[in-house]
């Protein structure tokens, strides 16, 4: 009793002399004198499970983090449950975490349909929504969603990308767009409307697919019809890695281009076949493991170690596992700038305050900066093709220039 009213007395005292107390550990929700609870969710199960594969990382990551002490002083318990990419479950996920588990905030949930079941029950509760594995253009509109920042390149920033390369090197080509029938997809549609404008229906021509589908062969089968000179896919690995191989068994020889999300060279080129991707081009952020130019890379043997220590035998070509350490550095950075004030006013504060963060595995000049009017953790983009061995960088950094 006399150390709570010691507490209250020093908080008092700070407002009245007209300084902001940080929240103490025992009023932030989830925090303590030692320890942070962080909730998350992942699809380590499902149609998109091969993109678990970030949690994981991220698991680990932590792991890596609390045995080095913590963040100032607080271990990390970070309490990640499986969606199984199903919405109803995130929603059931993360209504535990808020209100049995008692997080202090959300972070790193992954996938459009997940992030955007749970973004207006957190927007209720006032628990920042941190670093969302999602592209999904609609989660850059800071002010419709006041609680979320985002972990990946938005998907309308991506498709531009594509859209002008093809407008300045294909002037000519047909377009097939094959897309995800969710937000993902069609912010890839929305994407080349918004650069190609009136000459959109002359040139492209689309399909989409549903997750639940077993393929896509039908789809390829029937872009290949329409005579297009370029494939471009949009959705998740499992049918990236059809879209290639169906492709080539059709005959069909388009310029392929697969979406970042969707480029791993372990879940997406190796099960389509390495010789056969030859050619795939994508868009990224991120070093190339396996290339040897990046071997004497500083982030690259950061990124090996790491994974040598807290994941051994796993593939380091998986770049969702590239993602997951990303997420975690971002993490850690975060919650290191706001100090002993963990209250999730300052913790959502802090999300859009990130600056000039260089993260292991990105490209030479791609930095994390977030602000008050930007909550996007990337802006920068690059292009590269696959030569059956590696990843060839190509063209010139390409940054978000919409606002």
């Amino acid at each position: 009793m006399l150390r709570r009213t010691a507490l209250k007395a020093t908080v008092a005292a700070l407002l009245l002399a007209g300084v902001s107390a940080p929240a103490a550990a025992g009023d932030a929700p989830g925090v303590t004198a030692t320890e942070i609870k962080v909730g998350a969710v992942f699809p380590f199960s499902g149609p998109a499970s091969a993109l678990g594969a970030v949690g994981k990382s991220l698991i680990a990551y932590v792991n890596l983090i609390n045995d080095k002490g913590g963040v100032n002083g607080r271990k990390i318990n970070l309490i990640a449950l499986d969606d199984s990419y199903s919405p109803p479950k995130a929603v059931e996920h993360t209504r535990k975490l808020v209100e049995s588990d008692e997080v202090a905030f959300v972070f790193s949930t992954l996938g459009t349909p997940s992030n955007l079941a749970i973004s207006k029950y957190l927007a209720v509760k006032k628990v920042p929504q941190a670093f969302i594995v999602t592209g999904a253009t609609r989660f850059t509109d800071y002010n419709e969603y006041p609680m979320i920042t985002t972990g990946l390149p938005s998907y309308d920033t991506e498709s531009r990308a594509y859209a002008r390369y093809l407008a300045k090197e294909m002037p000519n080509a047909k377009i097939a767009i094959l897309y995800q029938n969710d937000d993902l997809g069609k912010d890839f549609i929305a994407g080349f409307k918004s650069e190609l404008k009136e000459a959109f229906d002359s040139k492209v021509v689309t399909s989409s697919y549903e997750v639940s589908q077993p393929t896509i062969d039908s789809q390829i089968v029937s872009l290949k019809s329409t005579g297009a000179t370029v494939l471009l896919f949009a959705g998740t690995p499992k049918f990236a890695a059809q879209a290639i191989r169906k492709t080539h068994e059709s005959g069909w020889k388009p310029l392929l281009i697969t979406n970042l999300i969707a480029s791993s060279i372990a879940s997406v080129l190796t099960p389509a076949g390495l010789d056969i991707s030859t050619g795939v081009v994508t868009a990224t952020y991120r070093k190339d493991v396996d290339d040897p130019k990046w071997a004497n890379d500083a982030g690259v043997k950061q990124y090996r170690a790491f994974m040598e220590k807290y994941m051994p035998g796993a593939d380091l070509a998986e770049s969702n596992y590239f993602t997951g350490m990303h997420q975690g550095v971002v993490l850690e950075a975060m919650l290191k700038q706001c100090g002993d004030d963990l209250s999730r006013e300052n913790i959502l504060k802090q999300t859009r305050n990130i600056k000039g963060l260089a993260l292991p595995m990105s490209l030479p000049g791609i930095v994390v900066n977030t602000g008050p009017t930007n909550n996007k953790m990337y802006t920068q983009l690059h292009l590269q093709r696959w030569n059956g061995k590696a990843w060839d960088l190509f063209g010139q950094l390409l940054n978000d220039d919409a606002k």
